[in-house]
């Protein structure tokens, strides 16, 4: 289910004081990566990661390439960093405005 533009302004708030838990690397999106990824998305629901590479393009790649396995959806991105959101089923730790 998609994310409404109130429910990724409310979670763009929360976001806000967050550091980045995953970053990429010169390797960029490895296995290992996209495992961490999951698991702070399991854990956390709301995660932002470093993203590497020099232009916009490369950005956009990176990101597509991490939230196509894991499912998460983009909450907002700002230069090299990006906010990713994944609902977790079993013990939802975020409560989402309607």
């Amino acid at each position: 289910m998609p994310l409404s533009s109130f429910q990724k302004r409310y979670l763009r708030g929360l976001a806000h004081s967050l550091h980045p838990l995953v970053m990429l690397g010169q390797k960029g999106v490895t296995p290992g990566v996209l495992g961490e990824l999951g698991l702070a998305l399991e854990h956390h629901e709301l995660v932002k990661v470093k993203l590497s590479g020099g232009d916009r393009e490369e950005r956009a790649a990176q990101l597509v390439a991490l939230c196509q396995p894991s499912g998460a959806e983009v909450v907002q991105t700002i230069g090299h960093t990006a906010t990713l959101w994944l609902r977790n089923e079993g013990e939802p730790k975020l409560p989402l405005p309607r």
